[in-house]
């Protein structure tokens, strides 16, 4: 399994320039870098090339990650809104096939964040636009050698998927092997019964997984159950990459969107933090 970390743990904006990142994570000694695919996708061609070109200089893979903005939400009632977001997931299927393909991984599935006003409020159509969407998007990840993965949040950011089993249903429901699961510590310490089960659970479906406390902390600042986690990746084969991505910075955009209201890295090296969770976890994963 390799270890990976996300940008936007030393940021406050989404878009910036990657090309520092990739020096710093690979210095620090994680094997893949995880970036915005909405970036990456608004970038020109030779940009991307020569971001590639340095991650694979620096013996670095690269993840991709994005929530999509309700003017992209293949689940909405809007058909032309839908039609934005399926051209947009295809847009960044072929951006992300241009370095090579990989994972791309999110709420790819409807807005986020997104909760419905009205408490009676019957999910099942929402989950029907979006499977009808997402099974026109996933076609642009098969011709380019793109893995979509679903990340299962909790109620407070998405309703169409909290929980594992639902995220499978949703992705059998796409009828796509390159449509996966994607599951996140944080989130599952707040809708899981159990984070081993939900991982045996997933089984080869999992694609990718986040990792990060219940506070958001890097791994080894919480109480996330690591040694269970550890042990339920190796039971089922787990190949994938693991990527951390604490956010303890308030402040722009990112501290707004992922609610970071209190600084948790007062006093502390967000480098030498980072690298102490990367050992850590190698610990955990071993």
């Amino acid at each position: 399994m390799k270890v990976g970390i996300f940008y936007a743990y030393w940021v406050h904006n989404w878009d910036v320039d990657f090309h520092p990142f990739v020096e710093k994570v690979s210095d620090l000694g994680f094997d893949v870098l995880e970036v915005n695919a909405g970036t990456v996708a608004n970038m020109t061609v030779e940009a991307r090339s020569a971001l590639k070109t340095h991650a694979d200089d620096r013996g670095l893979d690269l993840s991709y990650v994005v929530g999509l903005q309700h003017k992209y939400d293949i689940a909405s009632e809007n058909e032309s809104v839908r039609k934005n977001g399926i051209g947009f997931l295809k847009t960044i299927a072929e951006a992300v096939g241009d370095m090579g393909g990989g994972p791309v991984g999110g709420i790819l599935y409807g807005a986020w964040p997104e909760t419905p006003l009205d408490g009676d409020f019957d999910r099942r159509p929402s989950v029907e636009r979006s499977v009808v969407s997402m099974k026109e998007a996933i076609k642009s990840a098969e011709d380019n050698n793109v893995t979509f993965n679903m990340e299962v949040v909790n109620r407070f950011e998405q309703f169409i998927m909290n929980t594992c089993e639902e995220a499978i249903d949703y992705v059998k429901a796409v009828e796509s092997t390159n449509a996966k699961v994607m599951l996140d510590t944080f989130h599952m310490n707040i809708e899981e019964d159990f984070f081993g089960d939900a991982i045996l659970q997933a089984g080869d479906l999992l694609g990718h997984l986040h990792i990060g406390e219940n506070n958001r902390m890097p791994p080894g600042y919480g109480r996330i159950p690591w040694t269970e986690i550890g042990a339920a990746l190796r039971k089922i084969n787990y190949q994938g990459y693991v990527v951390m991505e604490p956010f303890l910075m308030p402040g722009g955009e990112v501290g707004r969107d992922i609610k970071v209201f209190r600084d948790l890295a007062i006093g502390m090296d967000l480098d030498e933090e980072a690298h102490k969770a990367l050992q850590f976890t190698r610990g955990v994963l071993k």
